[in-house]
């Protein structure tokens, strides 16, 4: 694969001096819409408890946080939190010694999450502005023993954070888990409020019920690209970097190649492939994507549907987010972008 990094270099510079005189779509007035958030520290409610009582306390757990536990229940695979043996398997995963270490290291680097709660704020009026009649979730922070990173459930109003994936690049449990370097980058703060609101995203507009006709490439990377662009209108303010999950070197070479990866996808007959094997190596987790280059980040191809749902949306002013964000027609969203970088 040929790139010209310099061509496309003086291009760019060109298009941004153009669009610089243009209004950004992306940031729209939300002063008039409220969204408090209040984070619940559930981590800290159940390891400040003697393991002891736990059992005991249970009903009171269980008033207090209802159908968050039986989020954090699944992700931590203790079960039916109405089972009595519920309270002793919590008792059990709170008496770990890891998990004991792990809560110690969240409590020392996230004793306030005030941060956190006014951004998810900011996110969450812009969300209310495009969505007025959707519900805020209730969001809590936990650990889960490495089990996941962000905890939802497909139709109900519940955004779970787990701590212990964001204790940051260099935390020593990561290696052992079998967490490379370039996902380990990812687990610091400042991926917190981004991989909120893809996690939102991605359980509201949950990709097997939206009924796409094909599994394709293309149906893949649009989805991806539609699940990006809700993030980029959530958080207008944030850098692209933090959007995608790109260092600023693979986040360049997708901005300096975007006309050549498209080229390739087309060119090698890839965008209408539906062997999952060729669509986790476009979309999935990877250091780099191999249809490019090394220099390329893993997951370029969603880079690629964003653009796409860019042009779609510059060329059709008359499509809400909402309608974007429901529309299922892979093939139409392609033929009015007109898509040519």
């Amino acid at each position: 694969m040929e790139f010209k990094g310099k061509l496309m270099v003086v291009v760019l510079v060109a298009a941004a001096i153009l669009s610089s005189c243009k209004r950004d779509p992306y940031r729209v007035n939300v002063s008039s819409v409220k969204a408090d958030i209040e984070i619940k520290r559930l981590e800290h409610d159940l390891f400040s408890i003697n393991p002891e009582e736990i059992p005991a306390r249970l009903p009171g757990l269980k008033s207090e946080y209802g159908d968050v536990l039986r989020l954090f229940s699944l992700a931590i695979n203790t079960g039916d939190i109405d089972d009595p043996s519920f309270g002793d398997y919590l008792a059990g995963f709170c008496t770990n010694r890891q998990n004991n270490e792990v809560y110690r290291l969240v409590a020392e680097k996230y004793p306030d999450l005030s941060g956190v709660e006014k951004e998810l704020g900011m996110a969450f009026r812009h969300y209310l502005y495009y969505f007025p009649e959707k519900k805020v979730p209730e969001v809590f922070t936990c650990i889960t023993g490495f089990n996941a990173s962000i905890l939802t459930i497909s139709g109900e109003p519940l955004l779970g954070i787990s701590l212990d994936k964001y204790l940051g690049a260099d935390c020593e449990y990561y290696p052992g888990l079998g967490i490379y370097n370039y996902m380990a980058a990812r687990m610091i703060p400042e991926y917190i409020v981004p991989d909120c609101m893809y996690g939102w995203a991605a359980s509201v507009w949950d990709r097997e019920p939206m009924g796409y006709e094909t599994d394709n490439v293309l149906t893949e990377i649009i989805h991806q690209g539609k699940l990006r662009y809700f993030m980029r209108c959530m958080l207008p303010e944030q850098e692209d970097e933090l959007i995608f999950g790109f260092t600023p070197a693979q986040m360049n070479f997708c901005r300096n190649n975007e006309a050549q990866m498209w080229q390739y996808l087309v060119e090698n007959d890839l965008i209408f492939k539906t062997d999952q094997f060729v669509i986790r190596k476009l979309t999935g987790e990877g250091p780099f994507t191999s249809y490019f280059t090394n220099e390329s980040p893993g997951r370029a191809a969603v880079w690629t549907g964003f653009r796409i749902i860019e042009s779609y949306m510059q060329k059709n002013r008359g499509t809400s987010l909402e309608m974007l964000m429901k529309e299922t027609d892979i093939q139409g969203i392609l033929e009015i972008a007109k898509y040519n970088p």
